[in-house]
């Protein structure tokens, strides 16, 4: 596909299943797309309101107490030590952090992108962007010897895949063979639900058991979207290699792509406290406690899924056959088609819909069971 030739929009081709959904007499519940319904924290909000005499243009590196408060929650909540403030970058939201690295690193023409086998779209449309090739691939000897940039996605997006210390260690390892910068998109990090992420973090591609304690060619990103409900705030933020940090200030810099003041305000109040992610976390367990048996119970197998915002299932035909049955339940979902072309058989459920929703999904769930 030639620069500049987008692909069209995926999700415009759900508004016939939207249609159907929301012509059951119970309405919608749309499991679709993973958008926070729950409240911003109050403490967030009022940081927010009261840095709103923002007269002044922000700086594009963050100010000092975010960039403090970045490297602060790294350390206390992701284990990664040895941070200072060249080590961060503030960002609009983390999707456009995904969308322009490739071309902010200067890729293009001949070189390749990797990506995970079930994927986040923007990976290849940011390859896409800037000129480069998107390859998947899940094994770093896969890898091809012209990759300059691999993304991985750990809690994955859609398929809730952790990938434990040791496959980091060999991703790092096989990227820096190839001389590749390497990313960790850990924005589902704070969602972990079974296996060993019951009981302890999630492992971060920055953590110096990853890395040897050497960053270079390695980035993290990270969301506050899911964690603290900010995803109207596009508030988000990047960290590893200081040179390469040093390099997209720079580019940001000229660019215009400045988080601003009052939202960097925000962030300062929502990294420093954890007690409200601990209490969205737990909205969260309480809602996929109740939709998970529901959707084994109509015939679906969930698959991996042990950590983060979604529910990656499969009834073992099409995709689309399943997002067609569902809609005729009223519960609108994702297919897999999205997602790559790997697994055309799976559709993705957020949790992000309300208790009452996701109660009335699973009654449905239960109805169209019993006359399986």
């Amino acid at each position: 596909m030639a620069l500049g030739a987008l692909p069209d929009y995926p999700w415009d081709q759900m508004e016939p299943y939207a249609a159907t959904a929301r012509a059951h007499p119970g309405g919608i519940v749309d499991l679709s797309i993973g958008s926070p319904v729950d409240p911003t924290p109050e403490l967030v909000r009022s940081a927010l309101a009261a840095a709103t005499d923002a007269h002044a243009y922000p700086l594009t590196a963050g100010s000092v107490p975010l960039r403090t408060a970045i490297v602060s929650w790294w350390e206390r909540r992701r284990g990664v030590t040895g941070l200072t403030e060249a080590n961060v970058l503030p960002t609009i939201g983390s999707k456009e952090f995904v969308a322009w690295l490739p071309f902010m690193l200067g890729l293009g023409d001949g070189d390749v992108v990797v990506h995970p086998l079930a994927a986040y779209p923007t990976y290849a449309i940011g390859a896409q962007l800037a000129g480069a090739t998107a390859v998947a691939a899940d094994d770093p000897e896969s890898w091809p010897t012209d990759t300059k940039l691999v993304w991985l996605n750990s809690p994955g997006n859609p398929d809730g895949r952790v990938l434990s210390v040791a496959e980091l260690q060999a991703a790092v390892a096989r990227a820096r063979s190839l001389g590749a910068v390497i990313v960790g998109d850990e924005c589902y990090a704070e969602l972990g639900w079974d296996g060993p992420w019951a009981n302890s973090p999630v492992p971060s591609l920055l953590e110096p058991r990853v890395t040897g304690g050497d960053l270079t060619g390695v980035l993290a990103a990270y969301s506050l979207s899911k964690q603290s409900n900010l995803a109207g705030y596009r508030a988000a933020f990047a960290a590893g290699d200081a040179a390469l940090i040093s390099r997209l200030l720079t580019v940001r810099k000229h660019a215009g792509m400045i988080p601003p003041a009052p939202v960097q305000a925000a962030m300062v109040a929502a990294l420093g406290d954890d007690a409200h992610v601990a209490a969205q976390k737990e909205l969260y367990r309480a809602r996929r406690s109740v939709l998970r048996p529901a959707l084994e119970a109509a015939g679906l197998r969930i698959d991996r899924s042990e950590a983060g915002l979604y529910l990656w299932a499969t009834e073992g035909r099409d995709g689309w056959e399943t997002i067609g049955r569902l809609a005729s339940l009223g519960i609108l979902a994702g297919p897999g088609h999205f997602y790559g072309s790997s697994y055309p058989g799976h559709v993705r459920f957020s949790l992000t819909a309300t208790d009452e929703r996701i109660a009335a999904a699973a009654s449905r769930l239960s109805e169209s069971s019993n006359d399986r």
